[in-house]
């Protein structure tokens, strides 16, 4: 349903005529992020700063239109997919690295800022900052808080609301606040906490005051083989259980691997069952140490052809390996569809154990990418979508994989958020008053429901529609 023309005129005053998408042809760019549900915005507005968002949602408030704040569009969980029409808010032209204080180590960034831009820039300071996912090269410090997105190095250094220090927000009504500050000791309710992680649903993030850190002066990155997913597995748990916490340590299966060393080159052992990126940080001497700690534990539990990067291009072309693994998986099927449970590290070899048996049962290839040392599972189911049918399966195999993760204790979303794609399957972890006190907080910050509806939260005007992706039906649509 197109918004009115009035509506229309309205943003444009508000943002200029220019940066407001309404064709239904351009509006088709938006329709997604990276997860694989879509529907097309009504409209798409480009705001260039904080009044000019505030000014956008008061128009929705007034309005009562849904509005959905979207960054780089590279998340996992269907966040950004304007499922009930209205508004795509797309901050990406608020771009600008504020202020880098080299002295308090913290910078103040806009939400459109490319993850990977704020560490390059922080470098000229010796300073780098801590989250990166597989997509920093693309995805946004805007989208990483509504996310708390993670990455390789979280296992030691924490997710994105270990570095947030406070961000300026807009809420429901237009009105903008400034939350938390640059105490860790915080006085009073962490609203930041709050909103961090909260995926749109209770504001739009128009600044973000972010925690950088020393850059380390040491740094070594080992590739290790095992002969088994399973072997790899109890490797991690040794490590964690001989007291080493590595600064990073990933695993992929052979089939990612295969897939990996095809397209990087980067020395990947494709005979191995599965494969652990290893790396430390530190001064040197404790590097030294660590990295030999390390080896010995992994000896001892199978490891073999054991390599350590030489050069920082080694090390770069090692990790490009790791954080491409999924676009590489694009040479043994067009699609995929990927989830990212979280499970205590000693029910690894049981969990990927049953993802194995799904995949067989649904007749689906499997590649597995994690990262093992927190126990955060990243099953990519790989089709292809040209294939009749393939979809319902695909979904089927992904809600079965899920369950799998809650049955031996573990949890929907390590870094991806829950999202669309999630949402129905939260009372599987949350008792009905557990999601009301969580919907309590959404009524008091969002009371008439336009910010980024039908996420998180199980969204009873979706229900028909999961029927329909079970039945093989089209999912892309609007739902109301």
């Amino acid at each position: 349903m197109a918004l009115e023309k009035a509506v229309i005129e309205e943003l444009r005053r508000a943002v200029g005529r220019e940066h407001v998408i309404d064709s239904k042809n351009d509006l088709r760019i938006f329709e997604r992020d990276a997860s694989i549900e879509g529907a097309v915005p009504d409209a798409v507005v480009l705001p260039a700063n904080t009044a000019e968002v505030s000014s956008v949602i008061r128009v929705a408030a007034k309005h009562r239109i849904p509005i959905v704040p979207r960054g780089a569009g590279t998340g996992l969980s269907g966040g950004a997919v304007t499922i009930h029409g209205g508004i795509a808010l797309q901050v990406t032209r608020m771009r600008r690295i504020l202020e880098i204080d080299p002295i308090a180590q913290t910078a103040l960034v806009e939400p459109g800022v490319v993850n990977q831009e704020l560490s390059l820039a922080a470098a000229a300071h010796k300073l780098f900052y801590a989250p990166d996912p597989s997509s920093q090269k693309a995805c946004t410090i805007g989208g990483n808080a509504a996310e708390n997105s993670g990455g390789p190095h979280c296992l030691y250094y924490g997710v994105t609301t270990n570095h947030v220090l406070g961000m300026e927000v807009v809420f429901a009504d237009g009105s903008v606040h400034w939350v938390s500050g640059d105490s860790p000791d915080r006085i009073g309710l962490d609203l930041c906490g709050v909103l961090v992680g909260s995926e749109g649903t209770l504001c739009a993030i128009t600044k973000i005051k972010v925690r950088l850190l020393r850059t380390p002066p040491s740094v070594a990155t080992l590739l290790a083989a095992f002969p088994t997913i399973e072997a790899a597995s109890q490797a991690v748990s040794a490590v964690i259980g001989s007291g080493i916490v590595p600064a990073a340590l990933e695993m992929m299966d052979q089939v990612c691997v295969g897939a990996v060393e095809a397209h990087y080159h980067a020395g990947y052992p494709t005979d191995a069952g599965a494969v652990l990126l290893v790396e430390v940080d530190g001064i040197p001497e404790s590097t030294i140490e660590l990295m030999a700690a390390v080896r010995a534990v992994l000896s001892q539990n199978q490891g073999y052809a054991m390599r350590e990067a030489q050069s920082p291009a080694e090390r770069d072309l090692l990790w490009a390996g790791r954080k491409g693994a999924i676009g590489a998986l694009g040479r043994i099927k067009p699609n995929y569809y990927l989830h990212d449970g979280v499970v205590p590290r000693s029910k690894l070899p049981q969990i990927l154990s049953a993802v194995g048996e799904i995949g067989i049962h649904y007749k689906l290839p499997v590649a597995n990418v994690f990262h093992a040392g927190d126990g955060n599972l990243h099953p990519n189911i790989l089709f292809d979508l040209r294939e009749r049918d393939v979809l319902p399966q695909v979904e089927s195999a992904g809600e079965e994989m899920l369950r799998a993760v809650v049955e031996l204790g573990g949890a929907l979303s390590g870094e991806h958020g829950i999202g669309l794609e999630k949402s129905a399957f939260m009372p599987w972890v949350y008792s009905a008053d557990d999601l009301d006190a969580m919907q309590r907080v959404k009524v008091a910050l969002d009371a008439h429901g336009i910010m980024n509806p039908g996420k998180i939260f199980p969204d009873p005007k979706r229900k028909h529609a999961q029927l329909a992706g079970r039945t093989g039906l089209a999912i892309e649509a609007k739902w109301w």
